[in-house]
């Protein structure tokens, strides 16, 4: 608990703020450098809104130097730069007040300095101050110490940082986030478990959830979702139970974002789902789609979004294929009631698809001597007469033919936007690869 514990406050820290609001000013610029200078082309600057960002501005890469010229009257707030793609990976955010020109040096391995702007140095350098100390306090409790003078200095440390940064950032964007940023600490020595017990009961005390330059930031997702996952009790917990308490700290964040608009808890929550599934926490991102996301209030204009997480949900790795039947000249065959392997094949083809007819029978005299592996092929045809041909060609398979090819039954169960499309899965019929070519198929066969 004291490593995850770390993991919440050097989280909730370290990240870039996010600032929105109204007024508005003179043009100003950020302009910088980035090396490896032949890695940069193209530098695009959004505005983040809360759940949303918005296109300002954009300038070329010469020989790793940028000038980028803010238009006109830009809100102030933080801007994301974003310098390659996927868009969502490789960027990184400043605050732009303007009222000052921002000068900036990056690499990838560093990251992004500041060279001008009091308000990004500011807060930089407030992160990195007030992060060390926590670093001091949670050495302090991981191993153990009793040194009470040597927790009273670290103590002494925190509340000088801290309160030193609340008052150099008085009347600045970043002040909202320094100020959000406190966290308990003690005034004297106690105990790890009276100290995590307590900074778990004060962590909104400072921290106003319904702020709306907090809202258009990722320091308040990052911070919120650190929360729910770190904040735990000491004791071994089974995975059932830690589900569970996941579950409570979800409910106790949306109760505190009670005032906040539909549209904010909808994104906070659509993002809080995809990093439980990724973590494979199912039974609570079950709980976030099921309570919140396909209740709330704005799920109507945002059901595109829950049909794509219920998709994921279908078809994810660990998932039980969705059922497929066919008939057969001694009755109705389904996929759930096939036995005999260890592992079975879907492939989605058509018979007036040229690439299909060039992988689907190389797959065929592949596997032809696979005995552990079965073939379900699924034509999404739009009439029978070229499918019968083609499918009579590979006998070694099951065939379903699926009738009106996009827009058929099974190319929506399957979320099929082009063919052929391959699952693999195991001897319970639960998804365990879905390789992108008849190759792929066969290595994950042989390798697995």
């Amino acid at each position: 608990m004291i490593f995850e514990l770390y993991i919440l406050m050097k989280k909730g820290i370290t990240i870039l703020i996010v600032t929105l609001v109204t007024s508005l000013h003179a043009q100003q610029t950020i302009s910088g450098s980035f090396s490896p200078a032949d890695d940069y082309n193209w530098l695009i600057a959004y505005q983040l809104k809360p759940g949303s960002q918005v296109y300002t501005a954009d300038t070329a890469i010469k020989n790793g130097l940028f000038t980028l010229n803010m238009p006109q009257n830009t809100p102030e707030g933080t801007y994301r730069l974003v310098y390659a793609v996927p868009q969502e990976e490789y960027y990184f955010d400043v605050i732009y007040n303007g009222k000052e020109d921002i000068k900036l040096d990056f690499n990838i391995e560093q990251g992004v300095v500041f060279t001008e702007s009091n308000e990004n140095i500011l807060f930089s350098t407030y992160f990195k101050e007030i992060n060390a100390v926590e670093r001091e306090l949670i050495a302090f409790y991981s191993k153990e110490m009793s040194d009470i003078s040597v927790f009273n200095q670290i103590i002494k440390k925190y509340h000088s940082v801290q309160q030193s940064y609340e008052k150099k950032s008085q009347n600045l964007l970043s002040n909202h986030f320094i100020k959000a940023n406190r966290s308990y600490v003690p005034t004297s020595f106690e105990s790890v478990q009276e100290f995590v017990k307590k900074r778990k009961e004060s962590f909104f005390d400072h921290l106003d959830v319904n702020n709306l330059i907090l809202q258009s930031s990722r320091f308040l997702t990052e911070k919120l979702t650190n929360y729910i996952f770190t904040a735990l009790p000491l004791e071994e917990l089974t995975p059932v139970k830690k589900e569970q308490i996941l579950q409570n700290n979800i409910d106790e964040v949306v109760q505190n974002l009670d005032d906040s608009s539909d549209d904010y808890v909808f994104n906070f929550l659509e993002a809080l789902w995809q990093q439980t599934w990724t973590q494979e926490f199912r039974a609570t991102s079950a709980y976030i789609l099921t309570k919140y996301l396909k209740t709330s209030p704005v799920a109507a204009k945002n059901q595109e979004i829950i049909d794509e997480i219920e998709t994921q949900v279908r078809l994810g790795l660990g998932a039980t294929a969705p059922e497929i039947t066919w008939k057969k000249e001694q009755g109705l065959e389904k996929l759930s009631a096939l036995n005999g392997s260890e592992r079975y094949v879907l492939v989605f083809w058509s018979s007036t698809c040229g690439h299909c007819l060039k992988e689907v029978p190389a797959l065929h005299e592949e596997l032809s001597t696979y005995s552990d592996v079965k073939v379900v092929a699924v034509g999404l045809e739009d009439d029978d007469l070229n499918w019968k041909v083609e499918s009579a060609k590979l006998d070694n398979f099951e065939h379903v033919i699926a009738l009106g090819k996009w827009e058929s039954d099974y190319a929506k169960l399957y979320d099929i936007h082009s063919t052929p499309t391959y699952f693999i899965l195991d001897e319970n019929k639960k998804i365990i690869s879905k390789p992108e070519s008849d190759k792929e198929v066969v290595n994950f066969l042989n390798e697995n």
